[in-house]
Formats: C-alpha cells, sequence, structure tokens
C-alpha cells in the first residue's frame, strides 16, 4: 500500500552540531521540495504502478521519500547503489530524504519505484520549477533560446561482427531458458535434437578472426574477411533456424490450465523476448550481408546499432572530435536565469529546424505570454519562422539565416543590437555542457526509449532546482557577504 511519508522526526535534536553544518543550498532544497504541486505529480505515477497500490498490502516506502532519493541520485549523478549506500551512512541526507531512523530501502526498490515515472511528468515536474522560480523573481521569463545535442546510450562501439556475435549470445540464453519447456516437444520433430544446440564457442572463435583480418590491409586480407563473414552469418542463420522452431513449439505448448499459472508466465515471457530480439537478428544479418559482402550501404535511420537499445540512431556531430556519436537528438529550452524548460527527444525524421515554434507555443502555456527574445543557431532557421514566432508574440527573433542571403539580411545580422542578442545564445552550450558533466547526460544510464526521457528529465529537474535553491541562497545571503 502506498503511503506519503514518515513520522517527522528532528534527526538535528539527536545531533545538534550538524544543523550548523548543513549545505545551505540542500536546506533551501528542502524547502522547495514541500512543494505541493511536485509530490502530487509525483505520487500520481507511483499510485498506478499496480491496481490496488493505493489501498492493498503492506506499507511501502513513502512517496516522499522516493521523489527526494531520485532528486538526490540525479542532483550527485549517482547511481541506485551508490544513492543508497550515502544516504545509510550520511544524517544529513537521511533528514533530507525524510527517511529520518528509518530502513532506507534497497537499490531494486527504488529502481522499480522509479521505473513507473513518466516521461510526462517530469515535463510536468520541470514546468512547475520553471513557475517557481519566475514566483521567486529568479527569472524573468522574458528570454528563451534553444539548442540541441545528441545524449548517448549505454552500448559498446556497434560492428557488424560485434552485432551478429550478440544475436547468437542472446538467441542462445533464450534457447537455454525454453529448453525444460519443450525438449520433449521438439525432439519429436525431424532435427529436433540440434534445436537446442549451442554455436557460442564458434561464434567466439569467429570473432576472432574477423578482427586479426581487420587489422591488416589489401585485397587479400579484405577477401579472408569475407570469408570468415560468410561463416559468420551462416552460424547466425542457424541459430536464428532454430529459435524459430522453439518458438512454433512454444506456440503450440499445452493449453492454460492443463499446466500451473507459473508455466504460462514463463511461456508468455519467453515469447515476448524472442518477439523483439528475432526480427532485430534478422535486421542485422540483412545489414551484414548488404554492407560487407554486397557493399551496399544502408541507410542510416534503418540501421540496427543495438540489440539491448534499439532506439539508438547515428548522430553527426558537425564538431572536432569524434565525427559521430550514438545515441538521439535531443533539443533543449532554455530561459534566462539558466532554467531549462523542455527537452524533446526527436523522432526518427524529424529535423531540429522544427523545433523553434513548439518552444514558443510551450513557453506560453507554462508562462502565460510569448518571450520577448527568441534566438537560436543557424540549424533553427526556417522558411517562415520569423513571422510566425513574432505573431505568437514574441518581439525579437535572433536566429541566423541559413543559405544564400540578400545585402538587407547580412546588413540586419550585423548590426550591433542583433549581435548582442546573439550572443546571448552562447550561454544554452554551458548549460548542456553542464547537464552532460554533472547530470548525467553525456551517456544514459536506463534502458530503452522511455528510460532515456526518464534520465533526462530527472537531470533537468535537478539542475533547475541546484540553481533556483543557490539563486535564493545567494538573495537572502546579506549584501556584505555577497560582496566579499
Amino acid at each position: 500500500m502506498l503511503i506519503d511519508q514518515y513520522d517527522p522526526e528532528d534527526v538535528f535534536a539527536r545531533v545538534p552540531e550538524l544543523a550548523d553544518q548543513t549545505d545551505p543550498v540542500l536546506v533551501q532544497l528542502d524547502r522547495l521540495l514541500d512543494d505541493d504541486h511536485l509530490y502530487q505529480y509525483v505520487r500520481h505515477d507511483l499510485a498506478h504502478r499496480h491496481r490496488l497500490t493505493l489501498v492493498h498490502g503492506r506499507h511501502s516506502t513513502p512517496a516522499e521519500v522516493i521523489l527526494r532519493l531520485l532528486v538526490v541520485q540525479h542532483l550527485y549523478a549517482w547511481s541506485y547503489q551508490e544513492t543508497v549506500e550515502r544516504v545509510a551512512d550520511s544524517l544529513v541526507l537521511r533528514w533530507f530524504v525524510r527517511v529520518y531512523f528509518q530502513r532506507v530501502p534497497d537499490k531494486t526498490t527504488l529502481l522499480r519505484w522509479a521505473h513507473t515515472m513518466q516521461p510526462q511528468t517530469l515535463q510536468a515536474l520541470i514546468d512547475r520549477i520553471g513557475r517557481l522560480a519566475r514566483h521567486a523573481h529568479v527569472t524573468t521569463a522574458r528570454k528563451l533560446r534553444v539548442d540541441g545535442t545528441c545524449v548517448q546510450t549505454t552500448i559498446h562501439h556497434p560492428t557488424d561482427s560485434g552485432l551478429l556475435g550478440d544475436g547468437v549470445r542472446v538467441l542462445s540464453r533464450l534457447l537455454r531458458r525454453a529448453k525444460p519447456l519443450v525438449a520433449e516437444q521438439v525432439a519429436k520433430v525431424r532435427g529436433g535434437r540440434l534445436a537446442f544446440r549451442s554455436h557460442l564457442r564458434t561464434v567466439r572463435w569467429l570473432l576472432q578472426q574477423v578482427h586479426r583480418v581487420r587489422r591488416q590491409t589489401g585485397e587479400e586480407a579484405a577477401e579472408q574477411q569475407r570469408g570468415w563473414y560468410r561463416r559468420l552469418l551462416d552460424v547466425t542463420r542457424q541459430t536464428v533456424r532454430q529459435a524459430h522452431r522453439v518458438v512454433a513449439a512454444l506456440t503450440t505448448d499445452t493449453p492454460a490450465g492443463d499446466r500451473d499459472a507459473r508455466r504460462q508466465r514463463h511461456v508468455q515471457r519467453l515469447h515476448a523476448e524472442f518477439a523483439r530480439v528475432l526480427p532485430l537478428v534478422e535486421r542485422v544479418i540483412a545489414q551484414a550481408q548488404s554492407r560487407v559482402l554486397d557493399g551496399v550501404q544502408v541507410p542510416s535511420p534503418q540501421k540496427v546499432l543495438s540489440l539491448f537499445e534499439p532506439h539508438t540512431r547515428v548522430v553527426k556531430r558537425h564538431k572536432l572530435g569524434a565525427a559521430v556519436e550514438f545515441g538521439r537528438q535531443v533539443v533543449f529550452d532554455e530561459i534566462d536565469g539558466g532554467f531549462v524548460t523542455r527537452f524533446q527527444v526527436l523522432a526518427d525524421g524529424e529535423s531540429e529546424r522544427r523545433q523553434a515554434l513548439p518552444a514558443v507555443r510551450h513557453h506560453q502555456a507554462v508562462f502565460g505570454r510569448a518571450p520577448r527574445l527568441l534566438t537560436g543557431d543557424r540549424g533553427l532557421h526556417t522558411k517562415g519562422v520569423e513571422a510566425t514566432a513574432q505573431a505568437l508574440g514574441v518581439r525579437h527573433v535572433v536566429i541566423p539565416r541559413s543559405g544564400p542571403t540578400t545585402a538587407a539580411q547580412r546588413a540586419r545580422e550585423h548590426d550591433p543590437r542583433w549581435r548582442r542578442r546573439y550572443r546571448w545564445r552562447a550561454g544554452i552550450e554551458g548549460r548542456i555542457h553542464s547537464l552532460r558533466r554533472d547530470y548525467g547526460l553525456a551517456r544514459v544510464r536506463s534502458h530503452g526509449a522511455v528510460g532515456l526521457e526518464r534520465d533526462i528529465g530527472w537531470g533537468i529537474v535537478a539542475s533547475d532546482l541546484r540553481h533556483l535553491a543557490l539563486a535564493q541562497v545567494q538573495h537572502q545571503r546579506p549584501s556584505s557577504q555577497r560582496v566579499a
């Protein structure tokens, strides 16, 4: 049963000297997280974990504790294990997350509760923090800048041979799990005894040969590499055929009611895993056949870069260093004061160029008025964006034009006032770098497209809360201390 909070307890009454040593920013964050709107957004998602979560079962970890634990985790870019350990060892953090002297929940408990949070809820939290900042006069919300970056997923560097090896490894694991369920049934079919044969040792040896040949140069080495790839593809196709045979046996397994419910759940889970993995492995086979053996390149949006994070895409950097990154392109909106108010993970085929007007409309919905200034780099420009933004109420649209420009347009972009407003745009580069460096957005840890959005949202929430708390602490500090 979901409960709201533990009975309040004054930790500092037992250790009074800790009160004077507590970080003032953490004290201010504690007050900000008392906001009922923030709490209700989180509680709504936690209440939908199961149908009877609100009324049935033993008491859960309080919703207030879960919210604060997740904020602490992303505030310091800790893992779930590190978060639990550090909170358990610190009286100050026990006070901050309101767990007091109760038992700190296990990392798996925190992980399960965290997975109930939806990206829409995190966007609502970000909107609420923006309104709190506006109400506290920390920001005027009159300036808006937009930019994008690549948020990488947790995958190894994708190669065709590595993906084929991953496919055989994952399918072999699923076949091993399915063997106790349908081994007798499959054995009755012709050739069924080989359905559970493992090809892992063969694949590992073939991968070693591919890697050794790859270091060599010349046409002879290229032909040897193609030969090893043919054998690797043959083994992978054999494993896929075995998997299809086992899936057919699982489909015709004993009807529901003749076996216990646990077996049926196991069969359903295996069905779901095979249904997820098999199409990806078949795409990897076609991809390797086309690229390596046929010499035909596969379009970037159609490439499979990971069996575990299939939403990963190739993102060109257009900067020095690595030519590409593997993840998803994400667009951020930032207002004056350093608060990120919106994030958007771009879908396949969606361009950053179309994000200026959604940013203005979202700003209007949150703050009740359009920004006075809208700025972004050249990649944000599209035909008619300036006129449409001004019709929405934006006074100054400072986005350099892409493509051929007229003399009047060039003169306008060289105007000192235009350039002064455009210089303010550069600050979002630092904000994105801070999100990547300090809040875990360089490479997300959660799995899946929803997990990626969840980690991005929590990183922004932690960043905005810290900036709001820091601004309020500095505002409350005496002027003599601020000057010093």
